[in-house]
């Protein structure tokens, strides 16, 4: 049986980049996105043009039976998960925590945290050799902001992170002995798209100067760290972190 991965919200940045570099490692990939099926198409159609397997399924991660059929496609058109990245996630524009109200809370929450719970189930209960899976390895993509808190920005988008840590440890050491391993990733100031949700697509630049490297950091440097925590070197790794911000 081939590698079969899974990447939420794989239709720009990290999850775009993690996909192409998937498919050039041998997986079939699942491109999951949620309303930009133009950007996902384009993805699949550049995997397969270099000769890879890849698919794109629209799903909210957020909604249970979203991810149950996500799964269920997988399943039926390119073979049972043995890679999960629980990349999907939003930010909302900078703001105060006085400022913020529930249903803001709600959305970050529902996107960033339920979407990975959710997917992560559906993983392993395939994936869990109790279960008669073969094992796998799923990567939670987190963020520096976790531990860096974001004051004045998104302490939210920073609240629902440090929540996805608390999934990773837990997550690893419930599954160990499924064959499953669980790790993240914890970028900040990537070259993406997301800045420009939040209010200010020229974030990372602002920034960079305090930064140890003085520079940002590009979406593939992160599929990088996501391809080796999937890979059979990294076969002795699970609850760990990769941060990826530049030194800070």
């Amino acid at each position: 049986m081939g590698n079969v991965i899974v990447i939420t919200g794989a239709s720009r940045g990290i999850g775009a980049a993690t996909a192409k570099l998937a498919a050039a490692r041998g997986y079939a990939v699942c491109v999951n996105y949620h309303k930009n099926n133009k950007a996902a198409d384009e993805i699949v159609e550049e995997i397969i043009a270099n000769g890879g397997i890849s698919i794109a399924v629209a799903a909210d991660v957020s909604l249970e039976s979203d991810v149950k059929r996500l799964f269920d496609i997988v399943d039926a058109k390119l073979g049972i998960v043995t890679a999960l990245v629980n990349n999907a996630g939003i930010l909302e524009k900078q703001m105060r925590v006085e400022d913020i109200d529930a249903a803001r809370l709600n959305r970050i929450f529902a996107a960033n945290v339920i979407g990975s719970f959710l997917c992560a189930k559906e993983a392993v209960r395939r994936m869990s050799v109790k279960r008669g899976g073969c094992g796998g390895s799923i990567v939670n993509v987190s963020s520096a902001a976790s531990r860096l808190g974001s004051a004045g920005e998104y302490v939210d988008y920073a609240a629902s992170k440090g929540a996805i840590d608390t999934l990773t440890i837990g997550l690893s050491r419930e599954v160990a002995e499924d064959g499953i391993r669980v790790n993240a990733v914890r970028p900040a100031f990537i070259y993406t798209e997301m800045h420009a949700d939040g209010g200010e697509p020229g974030r990372v630049d602002r920034i960079k100067g305090s930064l140890p490297m003085k520079r940002g950091g590009q979406p593939v440097e992160v599929a990088n760290a996501i391809m080796w925590l999937l890979s059979d070197e990294a076969s002795y790794t699970t609850g760990t972190f990769i941060e990826l911000a530049g030194g800070k």
